[in-house]
């Protein structure tokens, strides 16, 4: 990947550099394919999922009018998925009231042997502060499972409050935003120039 390729970046005080860059449905589906189908990856609903099956939903999203996913990086390894969505166009139409400037937010972070301490919390950071480096972003909105404790906890460190439950046709989900005041406030990170 050349630097040209990043869309946003960040260093991390404890544990260094972090970026984003545009996932490629073709050259990741492999990549990809292993980390919607590990254990750990549950709540992504796609533990079944052939690699035809991931190669063909990435092509979806990265298709999509709505939808964006993008590749993060860790040191300029492969190391998390990020996904952004218009929620008044996909995932809660209907279920609340979208306003403009909300970005709906999914980040799944790849398996691993050797756990860092505090990297997914670094992660979800990383993804949070990449969608407020767009000036047009006012409020980010999740929408995960309400058994997901661990991302509740970790959505709660960067910000979010949670509203209410909302009941998905895949899933019951805790409806949570996060403004830009809200993050900086709860992460200390201001406001940063995306590459």
């Amino acid at each position: 990947m050349s630097t040209a390729d990043t869309l946003y970046s960040r260093t991390d005080s404890v544990l260094g550099d972090f970026a984003i860059r545009p996932l490629d449905p073709f050259a990741d589906a492999e990549l990809l394919h292993g980390w919607v189908t590990h254990p750990k990856a549950s709540f992504w609903m796609m533990q079944d999922a052939s690699l035809p099956d991931v190669e063909r939903e990435y092509m979806r999203i990265t298709a999509h009018e709505h939808h964006q996913a993008y590749i993060g990086l860790h040191e300029g390894r492969p190391a998390f998925l990020m996904e952004t969505y218009d929620p008044s166009e996909l995932e809660l139409v209907g279920l609340y009231d979208a306003r403009p400037g909300d970005v709906g937010m999914h980040f799944l972070v790849a398996p691993s042997d050797r756990p860092l301490h505090g990297f997914t919390r670094a992660v979800i950071t990383t993804v949070m502060a990449a969608i407020f480096a767009d000036p047009a972003a006012v409020r980010v909105v999740v929408e995960p499972d309400v058994a997901n404790t661990a991302v509740h906890a970790l959505n709660e460190a960067v910000g979010f409050v949670p509203e209410r439950r909302v009941t998905k046709p895949e899933k019951e989900a805790l409806l949570s935003f996060c403004t830009r005041a809200q993050f900086e406030a709860a992460t200390g990170i201001t406001q940063e120039v995306s590459i």
